[in-house]
Formats: structure tokens, C-alpha cells, sequence
């Protein structure tokens, strides 16, 4: 049994002690910044040095994952380590938001790094120095784990949280450096405590999927706010509004949510197959989804309702047709009774997957043995899809608008920008397997 699964099976033996020890204290030395540097040259003061066999024990608390093929290399008042494919270097860290600086280049060569977190949450996108050139970057990663209510409550993972998708749920940040050439040089992480959480809930479409080739827009948002906000995304594959009510997700987030955060919600996909007495979009999820929208204004958050999606269903003129019957409609209704933000991705994505057309959509999509999946997004349709997000948050949401990225340009769903040219470099695990839910 590996450390991570051997995590999960001692959740239910954690004390009381145990959970105040894993999330940590102002006063805890865990909050301390944890500074490494990479490569064969002397550490500076405070620097943990780490070099090519450094790998990752419960002991050390910090290494590069096992199969980390990484080269250190040593420069004139410089060293770092790179790779020809993708490496993960994690640290043991109590649950929270943590600022991550990274100090990226070769001063004899160039270098291209990508930088993802946990999930495959994209962080930094194809940051690339000249010889010579080195920069540092920053950013905001959030982790958890499934413990809350001093330890006394879990969230009710999924099987597969705790197998492929356990790095979403465990006691370290992972990061990923990928690339045509990464080269790190340092890593310095400290805690973050002051920044406001964007929490995303919802379904496969907004969840950190963990394999390659599927993705959704939640896991790409980050890349598009400045190192002063985190992005925490709970959505999971195969939910519901109810499922995720029951599982405890939301009083996950509510845990931990304060004044001045914003919790994104995104249901609908899984929504309507429920059948029942009183089960339909202007019943049970019309009411559950304004009770969940009260809730967070209650715990002092901000809600933001999101629209699903269209799936890829077009007609004979090469027009999408609704699958999602009368749930978009439900979740404007909420938005305006209730004077909540709203963004309409059900809307500009018609407009995105019609732009590209009825074949050259697919292309948007998952793609598995030859076979399409009409629901579930690849990178570059999960990447347009998070533009369409920001484009609705720069129009609905000022206060959290401005963390985005400065000079962003407007997104244009009718002129998505080309596949042919859009390039993200892939993470090296893959999998068949669907996604929970459709």
C-alpha cells in the first residue's frame, strides 16, 4: 500500500489531536515558509537543498514523486534541475491556501515550464526565458483534505477519490512541472491565510480531472488570477446538487469559507435524470439550488450561479439543440429572484461549439479509442470554456474581477481561439476511463 492510499485508510483512526495537528495553527511551525533549491550547487542560507535522487518519504516530507527523470545541473552562480518530460515535486503540508514562488531559466540556455497543481490544475502556462534570463513567478494553490468540524466529520469520497484522484484529497501540495524544457531553480512556499477562496462546485465539467485527455474549465481558472486569490475547486464527477449535499461537500467549503470569498456553482448535467414526486428543474432543483445560494451569503460568501453547458448535440443545420431541458432556465430564474451573479455558460457555449462547427467541434472534446465524448471537454474545449468564465465575471462580478489577470484580453466565444494553433503540453498520466456522470 502506497503513503497516499495508506492516508486514506487511517482516516477513520484520526483523533481530535491528530486533525488540529494536520490544519495547522497561526502559531504552528508548519506556517513557516519552506524554501528549496534544486540542483547540485550550495543551498542558501534557509534553502533545503534538493537534488536529482531527492524522492519524496513520509519521512523527509518533501521530495520529487517517484519516476521523476530529472537532470541538476550547475551554472556559475546558478544550479537547477530540468527534465525532457514531466516531474512532481511535493511537500507535506497542513491543509490551506499556500503562495508558491518559483524561480524559473537557465542562465546558459532556454527553458519553457508549465506549472500545474495537485490535479492538473493549470497554475502557469508556458512561462519561456532566453539564455541568461531568470524570473520568478507566483501563484496560489489550495489543499485540503476530506477531515472537518474538528475532525469529526469527512466528506463521502468516491471510490475513485481515493485511488487516481487521491492527490486532490491528501496531506501534501504536488506540483507538476512540465514543458519542452522546465528548469527550477527554487521553490519558496509560505502560507496564505489572507487571501480571499473562490470555491467551485459542481459536476465532471468543473471538477479537477485527473488524467489526460479529460479536463474542465475549473481546473484551467487558475492560470487566469494573480497570486492575491485561490481557486478551491469541490466539484466531482457525477454530481448532483443532492449527491453533493449528502456527501457532505458543501459542508466542506462552508467549513472554511469567510467573508470576502465567492463560491461558484455549476449543477445541472446529473441534475436532470432524477426522477420522483417532486423531482423536475422549476421544483427540487429551483429550490435546492436558492437554498444553497442563501447558505453561502449566510456563511458570509458570495455566490456566483453558472449555467451548464451544452452538450454536443447538433441538429441537421448545424445548430446545438438543448439536452439540458428547462435547468438553464431554472438557474437564471434563482439568479434574478434572488439577485444573484449569473453566468451564462449555457449560452456562449453554444455559441463556442457552433463557431467551430458541427464536425470541427469534436476537436472540443474527449476523445477515447476514436470514440467522441459529446459531455466531457479535452484541454483546449475545458481551456475555452474557462475564458467564457472570466468573460462573465468581468461582466457580473467586479469584486472578483479584479484578481483576474491584468490585460486580459475579452474572450469571444464565436471566435474561440484555433485549434490548430492552441498548445498545452499534456500531463504524462492517462486513462481510458470515463468520468462519473454524463
Amino acid at each position: 500500500m502506497n503513503s497516499r492510499a495508506l492516508f486514506f485508510s487511517l482516516l477513520t483512526l484520526i483523533s481530535l489531536f491528530v486533525s488540529q495537528t494536520a490544519h495547522g495553527s497561526p502559531s504552528d511551525a508548519n506556517n513557516a515558509t519552506r524554501k528549496f533549491s534544486f540542483g547540485p550547487g550550495a543551498a542558501a542560507a534557509g534553502f533545503t537543498q534538493i537534488s536529482a535522487n531527492s524522492v519524496y518519504t513520509e519521512t523527509l516530507g518533501y521530495g520529487f514523486e517517484p519516476g521523476a527523470a530529472v537532470a541538476a545541473i550547475a551554472r556559475t552562480g546558478q544550479s537547477f534541475c530540468t527534465s525532457d518530460k514531466a516531474f512532481y515535486f511535493s511537500v507535506a503540508l497542513p491543509e490551506g491556501n499556500y503562495r508558491v514562488t518559483a524561480t524559473l531559466g537557465d542562465k546558459n540556455g532556454e527553458s519553457d515550464t508549465t506549472v500545474k497543481a495537485e490535479l492538473r490544475r493549470l497554475m502557469l502556462e508556458k512561462v519561456k526565458t532566453v539564455p541568461g534570463e531568470i524570473v520568478t513567478r507566483s501563484f496560489i494553490v489550495n489543499i485540503r483534505t476530506p477531515l472537518f468540524g474538528d475532525g469529526k466529520d469527512t466528506v463521502a469520497l468516491k471510490p475513485r477519490e481515493k485511488t487516481m484522484e487521491v492527490w486532490a484529497w491528501d496531506n501534501r501540495l504536488t506540483l507538476e512541472f512540465n514543458g519542452t524544457r522546465p528548469c527550477l531553480s527554487t521553490l519558496e512556499i509560505t502560507r496564505a491565510d489572507d487571501v480571499p477562496t473562490v470555491y467551485l462546485t459542481g459536476d465532471s465539467t468543473v471538477c479537477d480531472q485527473p488524467r489526460e485527455p479529460w479536463a474542465s474549465w475549473g481546473q484551467m481558472l487558475p492560470r487566469f488570477f494573480k497570486p492575491d486569490i485561490a481557486i478551491a475547486n469541490h466539484a466531482q464527477s457525477g454530481e448532483a446538487l443532492r449527491s453533493s449535499r449528502s456527501e457532505r461537500r458543501f459542508a466542506k467549503i462552508f467549513s472554511t469559507l469567510k467573508r470576502g470569498d465567492f463560491v461558484i456553482i455549476q449543477f445541472g448535467h446529473n441534475d436532470e435524470k432524477e426522477k420522483g414526486a417532486g423531482i423536475g428543474a422549476f421544483n427540487s432543483y429551483k429550490t435546492d439550488l436558492a437554498h444553497l445560494a442563501s447558505e453561502v451569503r449566510e456563511h458570509g460568501g458570495t455566490p456566483i450561479l453558472v449555467t451548464p453547458m451544452h452538450r454536443r448535440t447538433f441538429d441537421e443545420q448545424g445548430h446545438i439543440t438543448n439536452s439540458h431541458g428547462d435547468y438553464p432556465e431554472a438557474v437564471r430564474q434563482v439568479a434574478r429572484e434572488q439577485s444573484v451573479a449569473l453566468i451564462d455558460l449555457n449560452a456562449m457555449s453554444k455559441i463556442f461549439y457552433e463557431a467551430l462547427g458541427a464536425e470541427k467541434s469534436a476537436a472540443a472534446f474527449s476523445t477515447v479509442d476514436g470514440k467522441v465524448d459529446g459531455t466531457h471537454h479535452n484541454a483546449y474545449g475545458s481551456y475555452q470554456l474557462a475564458r467564457c468564465i472570466t468573460n462573465g465575471i468581468a461582466a457580473v462580478q467586479p469584486d472578483l474581477a479584479r484578481h483576474l489577470i491584468d490585460n486580459l484580453p475579452a474572450f469571444d466565444p464565436a471566435k474561440p481561439e484555433p485549434v490548430e494553433t492552441f498548445f498545452l503540453p499534456a500531463s504524462p498520466q492517462v486513462s481510458i476511463e470515463k468520468p462519473y456522470g454524463n
